[in-house]
């Protein structure tokens, strides 16, 4: 059989199944924004996730200075999918992975890093001024380890490279050289700033926004010039407190701040109308894209065209986000479905 027209091309290694995820225009959305709003499909990584990109250009950064060795151990501090991209990369190349993570991350994410293999180590979550925090814990491992390196996804900027080098591009040329928009949300800053500063690099005139959710920072940094925080969000991998290496120099123009509650709104529209099952960084990412859009438009760009990203599948949120009882227990609404 021949491959269809229109087939990717063929993959020389597994690990170059990592990116040139798809593109696709949400119906939704646009009607919401009253412009066209395209979610970058992250989900389609082998690890289910944006942070398999972020995982990739850290080892191979890693190999390249050669702190990593053949036999190496990874170590690195995660909310979880990060952990799995480098539990992936480093099964395909040779390297143990040692993944710190606090224990209110959902059970899904916990079940899957040991299931690939990675010791596994949980810690109480903690400000990042406590020592027990999982990056400094995370920091401590690796330089107790033998032949270990620390990922130090937050500050390692060959975190935002992978983003300069890959996503952009991609976003690039899958809308054709037509974008008026990028907005997402910050877990480590490397998408917003990589993708902010890649697209930039193309056209200056690419708005790119901050899309926060509540309980996170930086929403008042960039529109006060302080870091402050402002009432609390369940969503895991985004919400940050400081502005990280990676999201200096961020070329940052806008900001949005979102409620769980209208990213959860997003969750189950993306669901219900889209047939889209993601988790809420991307629902929230959804709505600071409408946001944006609606923005955008206002100011005399009725033909505007956005982008976000769908960070991971919602099969990883099954006993969180999707779970009615803790739903129920966050103060959430559930939503109508497992209500029934």
């Amino acid at each position: 059989m021949t491959a269809p027209a229109g087939a990717p091309p063929l993959a020389p290694t597994t690990l170059d199944l990592i990116g040139n995820t798809p593109l696709v225009r949400l119906a939704g959305p646009s009607a919401a924004a009253g412009c066209d709003i395209f979610g970058k499909c992250e989900f389609a990584n082998p690890g289910a996730s944006v942070k398999d990109r972020a995982a990739l250009w850290i080892v191979r950064d890693a190999e390249a200075r050669g702190s990593l060795r053949p036999g190496g151990t990874i170590v690195e501090g995660t909310a979880g999918n990060t952990g799995i991209g480098l539990a992936l990369v480093a099964n395909a190349l040779g390297y143990k992975s040692v993944i710190v993570m606090p224990e209110t991350q959902s059970r899904e994410k916990m079940d899957t890093l040991r299931a690939l293999g990675a010791e596994l180590v949980l810690v109480p979550a903690a400000p990042f001024s406590n020592p027990g925090h999982f990056v400094h814990t995370s920091r401590r491992l690796a330089e107790e380890t033998p032949g270990a390196v620390w990922a130090n996804q937050f500050d390692n900027v060959a975190n935002r490279r992978a983003h300069i080098e890959s996503t952009a591009p991609e976003i690039w040329e899958q809308m054709e050289h037509r974008i008026d928009g990028f907005t997402c949300s910050v877990g480590t800053g490397g998408t917003l700033a990589g993708v902010g500063l890649g697209l930039k690099a193309f056209d200056e005139s690419v708005t790119i926004a901050l899309t926060d959710p509540h309980g996170a920072a930086l929403y008042s940094w960039y529109a006060e010039g302080e870091l402050r925080s402002e009432g609390t969000s369940v969503a895991e991998g985004i919400g940050q407190g400081r502005v990280t290496a990676n999201l200096e120099g961020a070329p940052i123009d806008t900001q949005f701040r979102i409620s769980d509650e209208e990213g959860l709104e997003w969750v189950a529209r993306l669901l219900q109308e889209e047939g889209l099952c993601t988790g809420l960084s991307t629902g929230i990412n959804v709505a600071g894209a409408v946001a944006l859009g609606r923005q955008l438009v206002a100011q005399g760009k009725a033909d505007a065209r956005v982008a976000t990203i769908l960070c991971d599948t919602g099969f990883r949120y099954l006993s969180s986000l999707y779970n009615a009882e803790w739903l129920a227990a966050k103060g959430l609404p559930v939503f109508p479905w497992l209500a029934q």
